[in-house]
């Protein structure tokens, strides 16, 4: 079970209340409230001090600090911090780390400006691990990589000859990029293998219809009183062909989860009267 650090520090806002709200309230509201929030350790500092000794630090001071992405789940990178890391942190929302070969402070994207900008932290159910979750500003490894995770253990075991890049994704993500390699074959005309996704991007119109007859027969199972696996099915379908249609507009599905995110700070009505 993680803990997020945040929740401990319930400033009291001008309206009466709490400026930053405890779980299990929805986390709409937590990131409604937490913009509103000045920096943690300029308005909290008690707060903070109890919550770092609360921190099981290791002979070094040091704790295990691991930076996500918020909006797909990418692990970044890892790194380690102490006291002073998780202060600047909270201070200044930015991925901050202790080198331990330089031993001093260092901030990502400090010279290359791919911040990571930190949203939550969260703590392990040992206190001796932390995770930065945030929104990457760009490329997070040092090689230009989007993550410090791209080489995968069973593909070298079984293959030792293989040195492809492979980014460690979830399902969705690895949809995607199969999609995206699709593309760059539609696009470059290579040959390749006969696909229904290169199927769909030469023909707008089928793939439209696609869309339209996946998103009706989805429906049609509420309607039908179908089975929930059934519902899962159909939604993979329609999920699989919009995606399709988002990779011809050069949509990411990274940019589709950040406006959802997005829309959590705001009610579905407020939401369509600011379009």
């Amino acid at each position: 079970m993680s803990t997020s650090i945040f929740d401990y520090f319930l400033i009291p806002s001008a309206r009466g209340g709490d400026c930053m709200p405890s779980f299990p309230r929805k986390i709409a509201t937590r990131w409604r409230y937490r913009k509103l929030c000045p920096p943690v350790a300029a308005t909290a500092p008690k707060k903070v001090k109890n919550l770092l000794d609360s921190i099981k630090w290791d002979d070094k001071g040091l704790v295990v600090a691991i930076a996500q992405n918020v909006d797909t789940g990418a692990v970044l990178m890892q790194g380690f911090a102490n006291r002073e890391a998780l202060e600047a942190t909270f201070s200044s929302r930015k991925a901050t780390f202790y080198s331990r070969s330089r031993s001093s402070l260092w901030t990502k994207g400090g010279t290359s400006s791919n911040y990571i900008n930190v949203l939550d932290i969260f703590l392990d159910c040992d206190r001796d691990s932390v995770i930065y979750l945030g929104k990457p500003d760009g490329p997070t490894c040092h090689t230009g990589s989007e993550t410090c995770y791209y080489t995968s253990v069973f593909d070298i075991l079984e293959d030792s000859q293989k040195n492809k890049e492979r980014l460690a994704l979830t399902t969705l993500y690895s949809l995607e990029t199969i999609i995206s390699e699709r593309k760059q074959e539609f696009e470059t005309e290579q040959n390749g293998k006969p696909s229904w996704t290169r199927k769909l991007m030469h023909d707008n119109e089928l793939l439209c219809s696609k869309i339209r007859e996946e998103a009706e027969e989805l429906a049609r199972t509420l309607l039908d009183d179908e089975d929930g696996s059934r519902s899962a099915s159909e939604m993979g379908d329609l999920l699989y062909h919009a995606m399709v249609l988002l990779k011809l507009k050069d949509v990411r599905m990274e940019d589709v989860l950040e406006v959802l995110r997005k829309r959590f700070s705001q009610s579905g009505i407020e939401e369509k009267n600011s379009r």
